[in-house]
């Protein structure tokens, strides 16, 4: 881009390669971190600096934390009986806005996807079935996204939790199907967690 300062130019470059951002995007923040007053600019380094540095995913469930347990899994008073399975931390944040799960939860970091080379190893199936193992688990609700990819890694998961005799509920189609569970609204979220039902 023609008359921006090489170090503008590296700014755009880099902004440009975070998920959602395009150029025009990119140097719109750009200018906005320009125009901000330093101690503003600062903050916002640091902050990027203490996520970089201290945020891990948690031992227990997967969800990001800056301790060893998140704390979801630290919290006494959700019921230990269930499991909410999510492909992501999104997936968490979308369900906790809804005010209606009391729950645990486990992350599998992904989603199954065979054309991408993403299989069970991948993702942290094995550790949901070690805690539906070890812990007092009665029902573990699948909430992966209502796409392929999504209702694949359902039916995938119902499967391998069969033998164990725990209860495996999917969440209803109130979520609209190809939709990202993190961008739905609480009322959708509350009745397909209501309208939740046996997975076979």
């Amino acid at each position: 881009m023609p008359g921006f300062p090489p170090s503008m130019m590296r700014l755009i470059e880099d902004l440009v390669k975070m998920p959602g951002i395009g150029s025009r995007s990119a140097r719109r923040l750009t200018f906005h971190i320009l125009r901000a007053p330093k101690p503003e600019v600062e903050t916002l380094i640091k902050d990027i600096k203490d996520v970089r540095d201290n945020v891990r995913f948690c031992s227990k469930c997967n969800n990001l934390s800056e301790g060893d347990m998140c704390s979801l899994c630290s919290d006494v008073s959700r019921d230990p009986s269930r499991i909410c399975v999510v492909e992501g931390p999104g997936g968490i944040w979308a369900i906790e806005r809804t005010g209606h799960y009391k729950g645990l939860y486990h992350v599998l970091l992904g989603e199954l996807s065979p054309i991408d080379g993403v299989g069970p190893e991948d993702l942290k199936i094995q550790e949901l079935v070690d805690r539906v193992k070890k812990e007092a688990v009665k029902e573990v609700i699948i909430a992966t996204d209502f796409t392929t990819e999504g209702e694949t890694t359902a039916m995938y998961i119902a499967g391998i939790l069969k033998p164990l005799k725990v209860k495996t509920t999917r969440l209803a189609r109130g979520v609209p199907a190809g939709a990202m569970l993190e961008y739905a609204d609480v009322t959708t979220l509350q009745r397909a967690f209501e309208e939740r039902r046996d997975e076979k």
